[in-house]
């Protein structure tokens, strides 16, 4: 979820969002680590789109803020679009990590998804800003897999676990580090639906609020 400003006279459209990392894993190193992974990833199609007669520039400003401290209340009174709210764990009761709802503001991250530039976070944004996983998930011949392909898809050798394995088979599914945000995935969000106030401000997603505690295991 984040605020959406046009900005006529540069020719921009900034997305900002906050993300909230709480959690028994999370740290402020790994908050600004993955604030700035998102921001990369989505900052690179350099994607321009058309809102009414103007052409703009797509732009993300993401910042990643450590809350050790905080409380199920700031989450569930939230009323800020640009504020996310993650926990962060070693452990999760579904071995993944996951989004409250496609158009969010609210999750859990699984450790281990965010390392070795997964572009776990990165996906998970995007089904903040409102996008669902692809209906189709056997793309070989397609070549690059976009942000959302799931782990799982079936795709070219180029972007699997490991290039020589069968589809299917262990190391022949889509190796998410492989994953890349494509102006398909921006023209997605169509961004040129949103409603603007007289200050050029508007909303992409929506907020789910719910706060996460520690999943246990057994």
């Amino acid at each position: 979820m984040g605020t959406a400003e046009l900005y006529k006279k540069e020719g921009k459209l900034v997305i900002r969002s906050v993300f909230h990392f709480y959690g028994g894993a999370a740290s402020t190193a790994l908050s600004q680590q993955v604030a700035a992974e998102i921001a990369a990833a989505w900052n690179e199609p350099k994607a321009v789109i058309r809102i009414k007669r103007g052409e703009y520039l797509v732009e993300f400003e993401i910042e990643g803020q450590y809350a050790p401290d905080l409380v199920p209340t700031a989450v569930w009174h939230n009323t800020d679009p640009r504020r996310n709210f993650f926990r962060i764990e070693e452990f999760s009761a579904h071995d993944i990590s996951f989004v409250d709802s496609i158009n969010c503001n609210t999750g859990y991250f699984k450790l281990s998804n965010l390392l070795n530039d997964s572009k776990t976070a990165a996906h998970e944004y995007g089904h903040t800003l409102g996008l669902d996983h692809p209906l189709i998930l056997d793309i070989r011949g397609k070549g690059q897999p976009g942000i959302m392909y799931p782990r799982g898809t079936i795709c070219d050798p180029a972007y699997q676990y490991d290039p020589h394995a069968q589809p299917l088979q262990p190391g022949g599914t889509l190796n998410p580090a492989l994953r890349k945000v494509l102006p398909g995935d921006i023209a997605g969000l169509q961004l040129h639906r949103l409603s603007f106030d007289r200050e050029g401000l508007g909303i992409v997603g929506e907020f789910s609020s719910m706060y996460h505690e520690r999943h246990e295991k057994g």
